[in-house]
């Protein structure tokens, strides 16, 4: 099996090591326009199997041709945000960089599956499905695993306890409109309504919802990659290894949660096709129409893309 990751920076690189290392595809391809990085870092990666004990072969391109074949490509590519930008700065530019993204991968892979992880990502998952014409359900955001992730992280440390030991979920759109579910966190076994008062649960849920913002505004230049790129590669085993496992990604909604025609953060099941199935969990009345609010305000964008890609 191949995946390709198209963008060498430090988001998709780390995405190409950590599914390299997972040693469940037989090659892993990153394909960038920089002349001879890509090249560069598959060989330094390459170098590091015996050390690391995996097999998978990772190949560096500046051509497409590379990742013909591909079963699965996540899309990197685009510029990051800078402190002070929102998600939503970057739509022109990046719409223009993954339409002819997707283009080329769709020309030597008519079969893959697409997982997007560009920003705004809601506008640019929508964009990739519409440039590829591929059934909805193979084209997939990466975001609500790493909102989630970014969720517990936060829970945990309030709580003094290991990120192991909180479920939780974050639905709705990767921006303004994430829907953090606190009806669905459990700390060490206990609802967190048992343990958390409510300033304290909205200060959790603000926390989440900028969680990307503030790492953007240490670093000064660039954005998180660890991160998102543990959740890229998580998505990736799920649909290489047709698993099923659930776990929030941006999908396209056909009526669950009362929401249609849309690409939204939701809980979903990941394989070999894709999205297998997005999965109704018993959110509180207030969660929903949350979820509800996200969608309208994402749809409205999503139709923006339009004019990035007509022609």
């Amino acid at each position: 099996m191949k995946v390709t990751i198209v963008g060498s920076g430090f988001y998709g690189s780390t995405t190409a090591l950590r599914v390299a290392e997972a040693d469940i595809v037989d090659e892993v391809v990153m394909v960038d326009i920089i002349e001879d990085k890509p090249q560069g870092l598959a060989l330094d990666m390459m170098q590091s199997r015996p050390i690391e004990r995996f097999e998978t072969r990772i190949i560096g391109s500046n051509s497409y041709d590379a990742t013909a074949g591909s079963d699965v490509c996540v899309i990197t590519a685009g510029l990051p945000r800078k402190p002070g930008m929102s998600r939503m700065d970057l739509l022109e530019v990046n719409a223009k960089i993954v339409g002819d993204v997707t283009r080329q991968l769709v020309a030597g892979s008519p079969d893959s599956i697409l997982i997007v992880v560009s920003n705004p990502l809601d506008e640019m998952t929508a964009l990739a499905a519409q440039v590829s014409g591929f059934p909805h359900e193979r084209v997939i955001g990466q975001a609500g695993m790493l909102d989630t992730a970014r969720f517990q992280h936060f829970v945990a440390e309030r709580f003094g306890i290991s990120p192991l030991e909180v479920e939780a979920i974050t639905l709705g759109s990767h921006g303004d409109t994430m829907v953090p579910v606190p009806s669905q966190v459990k700390v060490a076994g206990k609802p967190l309504s048992e343990v958390a008062d409510p300033e304290t649960i909205d200060e959790l849920v603000r926390k989440t919802r900028d969680g990307g913002a503030e790492i953007v505004g240490l670093l000064k230049t660039g954005s998180a990659y660890y991160a998102p790129s543990s959740a890229a590669a998580a998505m990736v085993k799920a649909v290489v290894g047709d698993t099923r496992t659930l776990m929030p990604v941006c999908a396209w909604m056909t009526g669950q949660y009362g929401i249609s025609d849309v690409y939204l953060g939701v809980p979903a099941r990941l394989g070999r096709r894709g999205v297998e199935e997005i999965v109704e969990l018993p959110l509180t009345d207030d969660e929903v129409a949350a979820l509800r609010t996200a969608a309208d305000a994402v749809r409205a964008k999503q139709a923006d893309v339009t004019q990035f890609i007509e022609g």
